[in-house]
């Protein structure tokens, strides 16, 4: 059981997400070109300097959920119950996160996203990113045994599982139709029982 967090954490914590929200409100009104860093520091009353503290860059602040989808990944191999099967754990994941990007309030932002070069180039380095460490965390499993190339592969699967049902028109249908293709790519990378 983790500690609750220092009163520090907890006001750094609140300082990030209103930057975030001014961030995001700011953008949906304006257009995501139209908004400086500038602009946002002065929505959400924090110096630049303290917004940059926060998030690395404008990109950043429409992704500001991206470390937390990262570890929910990793979590979902590294805290998963002895002999529960991986591809299910990673399924139900990836549907809770294609859920919370499908509500209503969630569409603006990815038609945002989608109408921006620089925030899908932004977007596709994360998934990259977040593939590369989520098949770490299968490498890593001693319980998997599966090798570097088999568990890279499946992280891309799984982590493009995510957009590619979040695009869907039925995002619980795709993420079970795309599950089933990963389940079979899983089982074809099982080693080969000696004779």
């Amino acid at each position: 059981m983790t500690d609750p967090p220092g009163r520090r954490e907890r006001k750094k914590a609140a300082t990030r997400q209103k930057i975030a929200e001014a961030a995001l409100r700011l953008f949906l009104e304006r257009g995501y070109d139209a908004v400086g860093i500038r602009d946002v520091a002065a929505e959400a009353d924090v110096a630049v300097t303290t917004l940059f503290s926060h998030f690395a860059s404008k990109e950043a602040l429409v992704f500001e959920q991206d470390e937390d989808f990262e570890q929910r990944l990793t979590r979902a191999v590294t805290d998963r119950a002895p002999h529960e099967p991986l591809i299910p754990a990673l399924q139900s994941e990836i549907r809770a996160m294609v859920r919370h990007c499908t509500a209503r309030n969630g569409a603006p932002i990815w038609r945002m996203i989608d109408g921006s070069p620089a925030l899908r180039k932004y977007e596709e380095s994360m998934r990259l990113r977040h593939a590369e460490t989520l098949a770490t965390a299968i490498a890593a499993d001693p319980g998997l045994s599966r090798g570097t190339t088999a568990s890279r592969t499946i992280a891309r699967f799984v982590v493009d599982a995510h957009a590619l049902a979040r695009e869907a028109a039925d995002p619980d249908g795709a993420v079970d139709e795309i599950f089933r293709m990963i389940e079979a790519a899983w089982e074809v990378t099982r080693p080969a029982r000696p004779v």
